[in-house]
Parts: C-alpha cells; sequence; structure tokens
C-alpha cells in the first residue's frame, strides 16, 4: 500500500535551486533513506514532506487517518518547562493526568492531592502510557522529568525531541539525522525501534552502519537526478560503481558521435533544409549529453606537520569527578606518536571530559597531564565554530592566515585552500549563514586543518558531514602519520580509522581495548548474552525440578508447569501493583522514595503485560 506520493517536486532559494521535478512514493513498511552531498537540499525536502517548509512546486500527499512524525536536524528549545511537560505537550485526560502525577511526586506534598493523583491515573488507565514515556526519555539518558528544557544540552535536546516523536508511535517518520548525539547503545536501540515491519521511514543520516541495519532503500541526489537503489547502503555502494562505469562509457560513446557530427556541421552548406535543421538540433542534444560534468570534486585534504617527538602526551594518577560522578580514578597512560587513539563509552560518561583533561583544558583533581614540547594541538569540537552569521566564509579562513603551508614546501592562499574543500571562489563570498550545517562543518574542519597540527583532537567528527567528505577524511586520516584522539560512535568510522580504543566502563575506570570498535561490541554482547545465559538456565532448572506426570491436555509438561506457574504469579504481581500505589500516596511528601517506587511500578507493569499475554497464550493451546 502506498502511504506517501511526492510529485514534481521543486524549490529554490534566490537564485539557487536546491531540487526540481523530485517524483517518489513510500510503500507502507519501507526504509527509505536519501543521501546527498551537504548543500544539495536534503533537509529542505524533508522539511517540505513534514509540511514545515512550503515547496515552489509540486503536490505531496499521505494516506488519509496516517500519524506522520518529524525530527529536525537542528533542535532549539528554549521553553523553561519541565521535561515532563514537553513530552506531554497536550490538553488531554491521560496527559493531563500524568503531568500531574509527575509534578506531586517531584515535589514534598500532602499525601490525599497524590493519593487522588494516582487514583485519577488508575481511572483512566494512565500507567502504561506513563511507562512508555519514561522507557523512550531513560532509553535516551534523560530521568530528570522536572529538569527545565531550557537547561538540556544540545544534544540532550536532540534526544528529547527523538523521545517525543516517537511517543505517538507514528506509520510514518522523517528524521533528519537522528543518530546524532546517540551513544552506541541508544543507536542500536533506535535501529530495532525503527525496523518494525509496518512503520515506514524516511531519513537522511552519514551513518553508514545504521544505513546498512535499518534502510532497504537509498535514494541518491546527484547531478539534478534522483535515482533509487534497491537495498541497503553496502547495495548502493556497489551499484553506484557499476553505474558510474556504464555512465563513463557512455559518455565516451557520445563524444565519439558529437566528434563525427561536429565534422559535418562545420562542412555543412549554407543552406539549410528541414533535414538539416532537424540533425543540427539532435547535435545540440548529443552536445549537451556528451560534455554534461558528472563530477562535484572531492575534498582535497593536505597539511604540513611539523616533527612530533617520542614524547606526545602522559597522564600519570589521572583523577577527576564532579560531586558523586567519577569521570576517572588514578589513570596513568602514555600517547605515542601515531596512535591512533578512539575514546568510546555511554553518552555522559565524560568522554569529552576526559578529552579536555588529556589536552589541558580543564585542570584535574588530582595527578598530572605532560604535554610534548614538540605537540601542536588541532582540536575539531562537536559544537563546531562559533561565528558571526553575517560574516563571508573567506573572511573565517583570512582571520586565521591569508597564506597556509602546505606539505613539501608548497604554499595555498586561503581561497585556493577552501577550493579544496570544495568550496567555489563564488560560494567563498556568502555569508555563513547562507550555510547548510554539514557545509559549516567542512569550513570548521578547514579551520583547525589549516593550523597544521600534528596531534588531531576530534569529538563526534562525523557528525553532519555528508558521506563523500567522510570517506576523503577517512583516506586522509589513515595515511596521515600524526597523533589522533577521537571520541566517535560511528561504527564505521572508528573500525577504519582506529588502532586501539579505551572503552569507558563508568566510576571512572577506564580500559585499553586492541581489536576494532565492531568487536567490542561483538564482545560487549557476548557477556551480555553469558550472563542471560546464566539466568536462563538457573530457571529451566527449577521448571524441571516441578517436573510431574505427563499431562492430558495439549500443553506440553513445560507449558502446563509455566501456566501454573503464571497463574500463581499473576495475583501476586497484581497485590504488588497495589501495593506500590498504596506506599506511593503513603509517601507522597518523599520525592526520592516516589522516583524510586515510579521506576519499580514501570518494571512491574511492564512484566505483568508479557505474563498475561503468555498466559493467553497457552490458555488458548489448553483449551
Amino acid at each position: 500500500m502506498n502511504v506517501l506520493s511526492v510529485e514534481r517536486l521543486s524549490k529554490r532559494y534566490g537564485p539557487r535551486q536546491l531540487f526540481k521535478d523530485i517524483s517518489f512514493g513510500l510503500e507502507k513498511g519501507q526504509k527509505t533513506a536519501i543521501v546527498a552531498r551537504n548543500g544539495s537540499g536534503k533537509s529542505t525536502l524533508l522539511k517540505c514532506i513534514a509540511g514545515v517548509e512550503t515547496p515552489d512546486e509540486g503536490t505531496i500527499a499521505f494516506n488519509k487517518g496516517l500519524r506522520v512524525g518529524y525530527l529536525d536536524q537542528h533542535v532549539a528549545m528554549t521553553t523553561a518547562r519541565s521535561l515532563v511537560d514537553e513530552m506531554l505537550d497536550r490538553d488531554d485526560p491521560v496527559s493531563n493526568a500524568i503531568r500531574t502525577y509527575e509534578h506531586l511526586a517531584a515535589k514534598h506534598t500532602d499525601g490525599d492531592e497524590l493519593h487522588q493523583a494516582i487514583t485519577r491515573m488508575t481511572e483512566l488507565g494512565a500507567w502504561d502510557h506513563e511507562a512508555r514515556i519514561k522507557r523512550l526519555l531513560f532509553q535516551f539518558g534523560l530521568r530528570d522529568l522536572e529538569q527545565p528544557v531550557n537547561t538540556l544540552s544540545g544534544g540532550q535536546q536532540k534526544r528529547l525531541a527523538m523521545a517525543k516523536v516517537l511517543i505517538d508511535m507514528p506509520d510514518v517518520l522523517i528524521l533528519d539525522e537522528p543518530t546524532n548525539h546517540l551513544d552506541l547503545l541508544m543507536i542500536e536501540q533506535l535501529e530495532a525501534e525503527l525496523s518494525a515491519p509496518n512503520l515506514t521511514l524516511l531519513l537522511v543520516t552519514h551513518d553508514r552502519w545504521f544505513l546498512d541495519n535499518v534502510c532497504d532503500e537509498i535514494i541518491e541526489m546527484e547531478f539534478g537526478d534522483f535515482t533509487r537503489f534497491k537495498g541497503n547502503y553496502s547495495w548502493y555502494v556497489e551499484k553506484k560503481a557499476e553505474l558510474e562505469e556504464v555512465r563513463n562509457a557512455t559518455q565516451q560513446h557520445l563524444r565519439g558521435l558529437m566528434r563525427s557530427e561536429l565534422e559535418w556541421v562545420r562542412k555543412m552548406p549554407r543552406a539549410r533544409g528541414t533535414k538539416s535543421k532537424s540533425r543540427l538540433q539532435a547535435f545540440d542534444v548529443l552536445k549537451e549529453q556528451a560534455t554534461r560534468k558528472y563530477d562535484h570534486g572531492q575534498v582535497a585534504i593536505d597539511i604540513q606537520t611539523s616533527r612530533l617527538g617520542g614524547k606526545v602526551i602522559e597522564a600519570r594518577n589521572l583523577t577527576k569527578s564532579f560531586g558523586e560522578k567519577k569521570i576517572v580514578e588514578h589513570f596513568s597512560y602514555s600517547i605515542k606518536a601515531g596512535d591512533r587513539i578512539g575514546i568510546v563509552g555511554p553518552n555522559g560518561v565524560g568522554k569529552s571530559t576526559f578529552i579536555d583533561l588529556l589536552t589541558k583544558r580543564t585542570a584535574p583533581d588530582a595527578g598530572k597531564v605532560t604535554i610534548g614540547d614538540t605537540v601542536v594541538l588541532g582540536y575539531f569540537g562537536q559544537q563546531g565554530l562559533h561565528l558571526e552569521e553575517d560574516k563571508r566564509i573567506i573572511e573565517v579562513v583570512r582571520d586565521i592566515a591569508d597564506v597556509i603551508p602546505m606539505s613539501k614546501g608548497r604554499t595555498l592562499t586561503a581561497s585556493q585552500l577552501l577550493e579544496r574543500f570544495l568550496f567555489d571562489k563564488e560560494k567563498q563570498f556568502q555569508y555563513v549563514s547562507t550555510l547548510s550545517g554539514g557545509e559549516k562543518r567542512r569550513l570548521h574542519l578547514c579551520t583547525v586543518l589549516m593550523k597544521n597540527p600534528n596531534v588531531l583532537v576530534l569529538d563526534e567528527p562525523t557528525n553532519d558531514l555528508d558521506i563523500p567528505t567522510l570517506n576523503a577524511l577517512e583516506d586522509f586520516l589513515t595515511d596521515l602519520g600524526i597523533c589522533l584522539l577521537i571520541v566517535s560512535h560511528d561504527r564505521f568510522f572508528m573500525d577504519k580509522i582506529c588502532t586501539k580504543l579505551l572503552v569507558f566502563e563508568g566510576e571512572g575506570k577506564i580500559k585499553e581495548w586492541v581489536l576494532s570498535y565492531t568487536e567490542l561490541r561483538e564482545h560487549q554482547k557476548e557477556q551480555e548474552k553469558a550472563a542471560k545465559g546464566l539466568r536462563e538456565v538457573r530457571e529451566e532448572k527449577e521448571v524441571k525440578q516441578e517436573k510431574k506426570a505427563t499431562p492430558s491436555n495439549k500443553l506440553t509438561y513445560a507449558e502446563r508447569i509455566e501456566l501454573k506457574k503464571i497463574d500463581k504469579e499473576l495475583p501476586t504481581l497484581e497485590q504488588k501493583k497495589a501495593d506500590l500505589l498504596a506506599e506511593m500516596a503513603e509517601k507522597a511528601s518523599d520525592h526520592h522514595a516516589v522516583m524510586e517506587l515510579s521506576i519499580s511500578l514501570e518494571q512491574l507493569i511492564t512484566k505483568l503485560g508479557r505474563l498475561e499475554e503468555r498466559w493467553l497464550e497457552l490458555s488458548e493451546k489448553g483449551e
């Protein structure tokens, strides 16, 4: 069933044509990604489809009754209202009841008022919805429901926006760079969420691993064309290479025909008949096809690096905490020339703070960091450049240097360097405000590398960069003999660049891992699987111990035992649920106790739902 139809869509900003005559449709359950270079209009296309912007021409039609969710690439929430108010931004009985309950639970209030709120939640059957809200928020690392939204970091706001989009379980999701600011565990959870068979997905992302795992179609916007590739990212790369080979061969053939026709045009008599005019028109079409350029140019990254001595960065007994939260504790490590180190761990564990400690941007509580005398640091941060929007691109580079030394004694002017980063002479005089998010990141990278560092710190370098720029950056970093410190959750990027990892395990513990990021994640999953296996073995032994005579109905013996166990467990869990609700009412004035009880209630509701489904399944089988 077709759920979305886009017909002859066009959009222009001033003299610049972003896209023209785009037509495509999406079937129910289809997972489609749009790939293109930064500045090609990907985000604008998504905004037009989501109804945030209006196209110049064309029509967009969704099937009636579909719920559509949209996540913007850039999220800026300035409201001072609480996180739970932002999540439940609507006026209906269930949302109002949940908001009232959460606010009362977070405040020191009398028991009667909270008891009434709990009773109202129970009457409306709002606990399941409240549990889903908390599950989503906790999944995205957001636990303080009363925190004002405008105090959240940019990454936290993006995660809140993602949770808010998912809460209504939309039929069609339109997502712009959804993996930015998510750690690997969150990305894997999002992959599972988006892989639901009936969910239709249209997204833009630079995360090639995510594209492989989630998408079943890639649409490429390039050279004014809109080309569809039925398959994931790996399939797209393979088929695109074949397409380019065929296209190059076709162009060579067309150029040969054009040369033959050109000789006829030059020798043609002055008197032009109808046949001659028709042939001339055909020649004009042939010339246009044969001379059409299929080359955007590649980012050409090249720098001159100064000599790096044997001593780079050395940490001795490094310790840093914020209150009770330990970032690093008694950590000693020596970074050597040529090291390409990835720093990985869940969001909020302190990776960026750790980078600041190693580069002396932040002072430790104890211990010492020593930086070698020959070290020239370059820092490419996830926040990007802080520039005046009315500044021209060429001015940004000239403020640093007019002439930039390159390798082998060569030099480049500021304008020539910008051309290597795909900012042509015309674009160089545009204002920073006209750049897309990815183009601003590319400009930031240019300003960092033009300082010729020999130790390069990259904090989430892949955010917003297009895939061709990422490929160029990876090739450059792989061939460059400088020291690298990289914080990233991009599995593809880390596997290709890093030779070792520093893994944050929490509570200030950091361990070294000498294999790839993918192998680390597989190792972690095996450990989780082994722990789960031990639990299942214990449960299986308990079932075997309860075995009795073979049942007379259709159920197997194990299933009969399981059904009896659930029969006994369900009333117990229902009583626990009632006890929890009563205890929450009694301890209404104790905020921390209510929050703990609320989390326990959420887990209990989830378990009850799972057991009730299993009870129905077994009961029907035994009838």
